[in-house]
């Protein structure tokens, strides 16, 4: 099972995109992916949604803004993308962490274009199947279109209510919602997100007619929600609404 996400955050300039692109899709991801435990990668540009005028967003410069493309690898484990011993033992070596062995200067060069990136690393806490499971293009690629959020609480009481949030109302009612393929609650492991949630829908039309009627079949949880997502403060850009452009959408 592909039980751990690696997920990056950032914005590219427009020149030299799409030489990035071909880089990123034709050599870096297959290169990655020969990694022991590396399942699948999937990458996706912003839609921009603006967030809800109630949601907070971190203030703290030092948590990323980068917010145009997201790149996900999924893992057997966060174990699947640890830096490797020799990184840590041996820093005045300047040793690459395993993920970046080997790395050309043309991959250097792609590299750097990123910026206000953002990293981490979460596991999987739970995972739903929506009545467009089936339709899932390949047992382990994300929907065409995703929604995905990443955040903390600002208060011990309010990790509690998200538990009972998650667990004794959204998860279940995002299993019937038309349109949806599946759903992950994530918890961070790596970076400045303690949580993080990944809803896939099977289209970005589909996203767009479903999603909103979620508050119109559970008005009493839309009450609920309105209060206490109050109580979250999310990354830059969070959460933020993408479709998938590579592997290309069938």
């Amino acid at each position: 099972m592909d039980k751990a996400i690696w997920m990056s955050w950032y914005d590219l300039p427009e020149q030299g995109r799409d030489a990035y692109f071909s880089w990123l899709h034709e050599t870096y991801i297959p290169k990655l992916l020969k990694n022991p435990g590396v399942m699948w990668a999937a990458h996706y540009e912003s839609k921009k949604v603006p967030p809800a005028p109630r949601l907070t967003h971190v203030s703290d410069p030092a948590v990323g803004i980068g917010s145009d493309y997201m790149l996900l690898f999924g893992g057997e484990s966060s174990y699947t993308f640890t830096k490797g011993a020799d990184f840590y033992m041996h820093p005045a070596a300047c040793k690459p962490g395993r993920m970046h062995e080997n790395l050309t200067d043309l991959d250097r060069q792609m590299l750097a274009l990123r910026s206000g990136e953002r990293v981490t690393i979460m596991i999987e806490e739970a995972r739903i199947d929506g009545p467009e499971a089936a339709n899932r293009e390949g047992p382990m690629v994300p929907g065409a279109s995703i929604q995905l959020g990443n955040f903390c609480t600002n208060s011990v009481a309010a990790e509690d209510e998200l538990l009972s949030w998650f667990g004794d109302w959204r998860l279940e009612a995002l299993q019937k919602l038309p349109g949806i393929v599946g759903a992950r609650k994530l918890v961070g492991t790596v970076g400045w997100a303690r949580h993080g949630c990944m809803y896939e829908f099977v289209s970005e039309q589909a996203r767009i007619e479903n999603y909103p009627k979620i508050r119109t079949l559970y008005p009493d949880a839309a009450v609920w929600t309105e209060r206490f997502t109050r109580n979250l403060i999310h990354a830059k850009g969070s959460p933020m609404v993408a479709n998938r452009i590579w592997p290309p959408v069938k």
